[in-house]
């Protein structure tokens, strides 16, 4: 735990995924929230097929969903949601033709339901 999930637009080819999830994953661990950087799973997926709002002009967007097991407090959340938002601002240069919107969301798992096992080295 906790799993974070990249959605990114395909019209922003210039965004270096693998690089992206790294700083994503150091931001995690920078949090102090999660005690062993193994448990932090990230993936990121390029949506080709998008829409953003009804206007005309370039549009895209980075969406991170952080998937945590549920009890953490509303501040701890809060803060690491404006954590991760600041490691996507930092990803710049965006391109200067679309227009970009940075986003993330935090969602509790059922704690009592989770079930994890690690198999290997």
């Amino acid at each position: 735990m906790p799993h974070l999930h990249m959605e990114y637009t395909a019209n922003l080819p210039q965004l270096d995924v693998d690089k992206a999830l790294l700083r994503l994953n150091h931001g995690l661990v920078a949090s102090g929230q999660f005690s062993d950087e193994f448990d932090i799973k990230s993936r990121a997926v390029k949506v080709e097929a998008f829409r953003v709002g009804t206007g005309i002009g370039e549009r895209g967007f980075v969406h991170v969903k952080l998937a945590l097991l549920s009890g953490r407090s509303p501040e701890v959340k809060k803060q690491l949601s404006e954590s991760l938002l600041a490691v996507l601002q930092d990803l710049a240069p965006w391109p200067a033709d679309v227009q970009v919107q940075l986003c993330v969301e935090i969602v509790d798992i059922d704690r009592a339901s989770y079930s994890k096992a690690a198999v290997g080295r």
